[in-house]
């Protein structure tokens, strides 16, 4: 390169991003106190490819929300956060991947507004975010891989109706055998029913 007076091309330097790297993980005692978000991936049988984001109250294990759309950014994000908000307060953490729609502007402005820790996994460490990953494979394996889904507004429906299935029906070993819901319910009486535990929306 030098004797042909050539030069490499420079790097483009990489977008800098509203994240830093989590010191110590924090571990929820009680309802409300984290929540652990991610995105999934499916397609309808048109081949249009969809989203979803998923939900979790770390302490629970109870699913708050599946978002289904076409794009989901990091607006959307902040607008589910909102509604949770809305019918369960705030919660202290945010357990998430460093994905663009989590470390932008939109979703730091929001945990700033409402006080709320971005806990961010490290960089090619899924198990960092365990919770979320085990739930999503059993999205992936019970519902997403066993429907055909012919329409946006049927994925909706269907991943709704797996969603409501799975807090009230599935039991949960580190539960004692106990829903998501049903644990949620009797935590939210040993903590003063002060969590307003919704079963859809």
């Amino acid at each position: 390169y030098r004797e042909e007076g050539l030069c490499l091309r420079a790097k483009r330097p990489r977008r800098r991003k509203m994240a830093v790297h989590r010191q110590a993980r924090c571990q929820p005692s009680g309802l409300n106190q984290a929540w652990s978000l991610d995105f999934a991936h499916d397609q309808l049988s048109s081949g249009a490819k969809i989203r979803l984001l998923t939900v979790i109250d770390v302490y629970s294990r109870e699913c708050l929300a599946i978002e289904v759309g076409s794009r989901l950014r990091g607006d959307d994000v902040a607008r589910i956060l909102n509604r949770l908000v809305y019918l369960r307060g705030a919660p202290k953490a945010l357990f998430t991947d460093n994905g663009a729609e989590f470390t932008g502007h939109i979703v730091d402005l929001w945990a700033y507004h409402h006080k709320v820790k971005m806990d961010f996994s490290r960089p090619g460490t899924p198990t960092d975010n365990a919770h979320i990953e085990s739930f999503n494979g059993s999205l992936r394996d019970e519902c997403l891989n066993i429907n055909w889904f012919a329409s946006l507004a049927e994925a909706k429906r269907l991943i709704e109706a797996w969603r409501r299935d799975y807090n009230e029906s599935r039991p949960h070993m580190a539960h004692n055998g106990q829903s998501p819901a049903e644990f949620a319910r009797n935590a939210g009486l040993c903590h003063g029913g002060k969590v307003k535990i919704a079963a859809g929306f």
